[in-house]
């Protein structure tokens, strides 16, 4: 049945990808009967990337990087890290109904936890700053000027936690003369999203960028209980960057910023009122042998009829809930930077970066997800919490000039963070008659200092030869402490429990390899890699007895092989790369069950393996006409899982994939650009995304599988060059209205729980810019 799923997604990919091409090349070929023969063909641009500490062309870089486009990814309604894993295949993301719960996966791999004791494998960096914790690095973007996505171990040089890869976000740099824009766009389903910016010269010597963005969105499901529009958010932020040389060789830079977010996000919308539990091919026996059937559905009785009685029917493409909570997350999310660049005689760099961080989350979530319960005996559960994270980091490095036998970045980096946390969950069970309440609230934190030396250098042996070569030590002192207060064991709450305790690792990461170039167009390098994560605490709400060892190191051997070309005159570029990752002590999580609620537990997953390969494709056919094409194939697998204690499913999963890992993903897009009058250009984009069935949890249960889908969008816009600049876009998403979860889940108390993305269905909009 999935294998037909796929299918018909390839065949609607197929044709999706016909019609663009057929309308394209039908307006090149119109284009070009009015332009001379003459007419040069316009090259791939150039684009500069900083995935090594300093700028270089992307391709003399020996990292396989994806770049997104800053101005690119706004035109098309792409504001936030989650938006943007739609175009870069190796790259996933975890949704959530808070900031906590939401985590980037790339090439399959990633750390999925709430706990503030543990470190996401996937290291996120604006402007040079590290994201502690990855909840801080989902919101929206700001000014952006692009994203370098660095696939695979990247530890050498980016701290503290990049055993699976980076993204590295990099924002505007103020104009040397005044200017500004304002942005304004419309989409179906009343949201809107309006930013405007002002930039230039304070005095001879200091230029500054300020920008301000607010967005709304009312939501696309329906909580019947209050009959309110859920699933929807209202951010608001503002973005300061000040770029000062008081000498002539010490530039500063100095950065700012602050977002405010309300989300109004269900703790998932009932998909299934039944569940279907994993059951390994090789441990299916008669029913005298053991009780694992494949297959198998059960219903909830119970359940169904309370959704009946509310109007909701259950099912994969439902967008309806009632629940007597409306679930809702707040974070306030910002922090200074101060980069101080100074250039010493004979070509070196000397970098400090100085960064303060703050982030407060409170969410309030109707866990048991309903509005009615006691009647058909589930218990009526609220969860409330609160998050109070600071971190304060420092890096200095060094770079050197290039062009030496030797050239290298090397430095010292420092991050100290701290979280405090308060977790309340409310419980009122029994009978609508007598009504039981009960509670636990647990107060809990950890903090870590993290100390690094770092350094990597090129050993040019000639020209076109090098030896690429790198290390980092790492150490890491970390903490936690929990105290929970119960007044009885109930449902998904455990009995009272207090501990504290602490940990000190050392570890390191590296890398070597070699580039040869083989052409001033063609670049070929292969590396070695050994990718580090520090320990960790599983520090939580029901933290209990089992889970106070902590957790070992994470780290990962990756091998890597890839060409970066330019052909046909630079009209073609084509980048290609194979990889092979493996993990020991990958840090996971698994499921629990306490007092009769799913409780997801973080546990050392023994080894999984990443192995496939990527390509990244750029085309200039025709003047005006681009086409991009980039694709991966990623087996990301368990290759040897030890069953943790109290897990509450089976634990035969040894070659299973990974949560968050198609095996399969495309991204397939074609911009045609044309003047059509005086300072008056039209603009034709569309693009088509396609990703193979996913598997959402590590459990395998047959139910938390999306099957393959594919979605369709593009926009049709007038670009003007008078009056300083403007456009008018009128885009289209999903076109062909295909309906798909983001996130599959057993739901805490029953059932199956589907989180709805915000193109689940076809909507238009409108985007208009103008530049001062």
């Amino acid at each position: 049945m999935a294998y037909q799923g796929s299918r018909t997604q390839v065949r609607r990919a197929g044709r999706a990808a016909w019609l663009a091409g057929a309308a394209a090349f039908t307006l090149a070929d119109a284009a070009s009967a009015q332009q001379a023969s003459s007419a040069p063909q316009q090259q791939v641009e150039e684009v500069v990337v900083t995935a090594r500490h300093r700028e270089e062309r992307l391709q003399n870089v020996p990292i396989s990087v994806a770049v997104v486009n800053g101005a690119a990814a706004a035109a098309k309604n792409l504001n936030d890290i989650a938006d943007i894993s739609q175009q870069v295949p190796s790259v996933d993301f975890r949704t959530g109904a808070s900031n906590k719960d939401r985590t980037v996966f790339i090439r399959g791999t990633g750390t999925i936890s709430t706990s503030p004791g543990v470190e996401p494998s996937v290291s996120t960096v604006v402007d040079g700053v590290v994201m502690a914790r990855p909840g801080q690095a989902t919101v929206d973007l700001l000014d952006l000027d692009h994203i370098e996505v660095l696939l695979g171990p990247q530890g050498t040089l980016f701290g503290k936690n990049a055993s699976a890869g980076v993204v590295n976000i990099v924002t505007r740099n103020p104009s040397s003369s005044p200017s500004g824009y304002l942005d304004a766009a419309y989409y179906e389903g009343d949201e809107y999203r309006i930013s405007a910016a002002a930039s230039g010269p304070i005095t001879s010597d200091v230029r500054a960028l300020l920008s301000v963005f607010t967005g709304y969105y009312a939501g696309n499901v329906k909580n019947l209980y209050s009959n309110q529009d859920v699933n929807g958010y209202r951010h608001d932020g503002a973005r300061l960057k000040a770029i000062a040389t008081p000498l002539p060789n010490l530039t500063l830079t100095f950065g700012a910023d602050y977002t405010h977010s309300v989300d109004s996000v269900p703790t998932g919308v009932i998909a299934s009122t039944g569940q279907v539990a994993y059951c390994p091919a090789y441990l299916v026996a008669p029913p005298a042998a053991n009780s694992c059937h494949p297959n198998v559905f059960t219903n909830n009785a119970h359940m169904a009829a309370l959704l009946a009685s509310q109007g909701i029917a259950g099912g994969p493409d439902n967008r309806t809930v009632s629940t007597n909570t409306n679930s809702n997350v707040r974070d306030d999310n910002g922090g200074v930077s101060l980069q101080a660049d100074y250039d010493l005689p004979g070509g070196y760099r000397l970098t400090s970066i100085t960064a303060w961080r703050d982030w407060r989350n409170t969410q309030r979530q109707d866990y048991d997800q309903m509005s009615d319960s006691l009647a058909f005996t589930f218990p009526a559960v609220v969860d409330i919490g609160h998050v109070a994270f600071t971190q304060t980091s420092e890096e200095l490095r060094i770079a050197s000039p290039k062009g030496q036998f030797v050239d290298y970045v090397a430095g010292l980096f420092y991050l100290g963070a701290s979280d405090h946390e308060i977790y309340e969950r409310d419980v009122t069970h029994g009978t609508a008659a007598a009504p039981v309440f009960d509670f636990g609230v647990n107060h809990y934190g950890s903090s870590d200092d993290n100390y690094a030396v770092f350094g990597e250098a090129n050993v040019n042996f000639t020209k076109n030869f090098r030896l690429i070569a790198g290390y980092r030590e790492i150490w890491d002192s970390l903490s936690y402490y929990t105290g929970r207060v119960s007044t009885a064991a109930t449902t998904g709450v455990a009995a009272s429990f207090a501990d504290r305790g602490h940990e000190t690792k050392d570890g390191w990461a590296g890398r070597v390899g070699l580039q040869y170039d083989v052409s001033s167009d063609v670049h070929a390098y292969a590396t070695i890699s050994r990718g580090y994560k520090g320990p960790a605490y599983n520090v939580f709400f029901n933290m209990g007895v089992n889970n106070t060892p902590p957790l070992k190191p994470e780290t990962s051997n990756s091998y890597e092989v890839g060409v970066k070309s330019q052909l046909l005159d630079r009209r073609v570029q084509a980048n290609l790369s194979a990889f092979l990752t493996d993990f020991d002590n990958y840090q996971a999580n698994s499921t629990q069950v306490i007092n009769g609620a799913l409780v997801t537990n973080l546990v050392n997953a023994g080894s999984v393996t990443t192995r496939g390969f990527e390509a990244d494709i750029v085309a200039k056919p025709a003047q005006g006409l681009t086409y991009y094409f980039d694709g991966a194939y990623d087996d990301a697998h368990v290759v040897n899982f030890p069953c943790p204690t109290g897990a509450a499913v089976t634990c035969h999963i040894n070659g299973e994939p990974l949560p968050f890992a198609p095996r399969w993903k495309l991204h397939v897009e074609q911009d045609y650009r044309r003047q059509i009058a005086d300072q008056l250009s039209l603009d034709v984009d569309t693009d088509y995304n396609w990703q193979a069935k996913t598997q959402y949890q590590l459990s395998q249960t047959p139910d938390t599988i999306q099957p393959a889908y594919g979605i369709w969008n593009a926009s049709v816009g007038l670009i003007g060059t008078s009056y300083g600049g403007w456009s008018a876009r009128v885009l289209v998403k999903n076109i062909l209205d295909q309906h798909y979860s983001s996130y599959l889940s057993h739901g805490d108390l029953a059932g199956v729980m589907r989180w709805v993305p915000r193109d689940d269905h076809r909507y238009f909009g409108i985007d208009l810019h103008k530049d001062f």
